[in-house]
């Protein structure tokens, strides 16, 4: 077999076999960096939507209520069906109530040195829906002490526009988490006063807010209403506030949420078309590929195809021929299989660095999909080098009665 492996050799690599390959690896490379691009790309998407790294504590939970229009004006409670509804969606991991007080409140200074007075309407939530936690955050019956939750917008507001207006001092979260003031609420027996104190900044909820438990109390003893009345406002948990689904349900609902966090949803159309548009490219890419490294091994067989059918003739067997052939062209693949993802580790690294200094956090390394993806590629060229390969050494029978007439008369 080592002298048939020379002939062959000096066969296939002829100076226009050469410069055939050449293209044809070329087409190849390219074809195979971009469809490993194109998965490294859809895992990095993936990563800066769902990882763990990227979730946004805040942007991740909306609060949803019905649009107010000149039909609604009065009606717009949510029914249990329209919550049922809400929670049975698969974009939405958790739905929240949000309760309203029912009575009339307000908030005014405990000490003179710092007169405060307002009216005031408080809201409850689920604990697991807060983004803070404080020792202080509840409440018992009989407790006098009531902690309250404040929008972080609302100390932004106050230290940076009414101060300046009230020629008030500026106060720091810290500083307004020791000062007291009286929380009244005013029920069909009387006022009812507590001491309050703010034990913590949210910048999920906009609103005040106040433990459930002091919420269902207040309610029945103040208003006579406990937890039956329908909520108005709900806050769900999304993995994805951008999502175009999540946006549509919505609208088709007529449910409105901060739109700050929702209005990415367009954008994320227009990056889903430009990730399946660089899959597209890819796998055009690749098919093109495929099919002009096939067009040479079929030209180079092609060329040949006299010596090698001699070859056969004189009784070298196909198995033998497609073997030789097989591992002639399959090597090489293999080298821009092993490039192509040394460059698209290179990409990754240097995309990697960049968004760092953005403080968005995608892998170092490249997704195990690359890998899969690759191999994939791999066993497909294989699959159709042996298949070009098989085609052009197949017996002939005739080959087969000139091989007999060879051995029997001449040898």
């Amino acid at each position: 077999m080592n002298g048939l492996s020379v002939l062959l050799k000096k066969l296939i690599r002829s100076g226009a076999g050469r410069k055939r390959f050449v293209a044809a690896v070329i087409g190849l490379s390219v074809a195979m960096v971009l469809i490993l691009a194109a998965v490294q790309i859809q895992s990095d998407y993936n990563e800066l939507l769902f990882g763990k790294n990227n979730k946004d504590s805040i942007a991740n939970f909306l609060v949803v209520n019905k649009v107010l229009t000149d039909k609604n004006i009065g009606a717009t409670s949510l029914s249990q069906e329209e919550i049922t509804d809400l929670k049975n969606q698969p974009f939405v991991e958790s739905v929240g109530l949000l309760t309203p007080s029912r009575f009339k409140a307000s908030i005014q200074s405990a000490s003179d040195r710092f007169p405060f007075y307002t009216d005031i309407a408080f809201e409850s939530v689920p604990d697991e829906f807060l983004d803070i936690t404080s020792k202080d955050w509840h409440w018992d019956e009989g407790q006098q002490f009531v902690p309250i939750i404040v929008p972080g917008m609302f100390l932004d507001f106050y230290n940076f526009q009414f101060s300046f207006s009230q020629n008030l001092p500026q106060l720091t979260r810290e500083v307004v988490k020791m000062i007291g003031f009286k929380v009244n609420m005013y029920t069909r027996d009387g006022v009812i006063s507590f001491p309050g104190r703010v034990v913590g900044f949210s910048d999920r909820v906009s609103s005040l807010l106040v433990p459930q438990q002091f919420m269902n109390w207040a309610n029945t003893k103040a208003a006579g209403t406990g937890q039956n009345i329908n909520p108005s406002r709900v806050i769900i948990q999304t993995k994805d506030p951008g999502n175009p689904a999540l946006t549509e349900y919505l609208k088709s609902k007529n449910l409105a949420a901060d739109a700050d966090k929702t209005r990415f949803s367009r954008y994320r159309r227009v990056v889903d078309v430009i990730v399946n548009i660089s899959w597209g490219t890819g796998a055009s890419m690749l098919f093109f590929a495929l099919l002009i490294f096939t067009m040479f091994i079929q030209l180079t067989v092609t060329s040949c195809k006299e010596e090698i059918r001699l070859l056969l003739q004189l009784g070298a067997s196909p198995k033998q021929l497609r073997k030789f052939l097989f591992w002639q062209f399959l090597p090489v693949n293999y080298l821009v299989c092993l490039l192509t993802l040394g460059i698209i580790q290179v990409l990754q690294v240097v995309l990697h660095e960049m968004l760092a200094k953005q403080n968005i956090s995608i892998p170092f390394t490249i997704s195990t999909n690359v890998f899969f993806a690759a191999l994939a590629v791999l066993l497909l060229i294989s699959g159709t080098i042996f298949l070009s390969i098989k085609r052009y050494t197949q017996h002939n029978p005739a080959d087969t009665n000139i091989r007999k007439f060879y051995n029997k008369y001449l040898l």
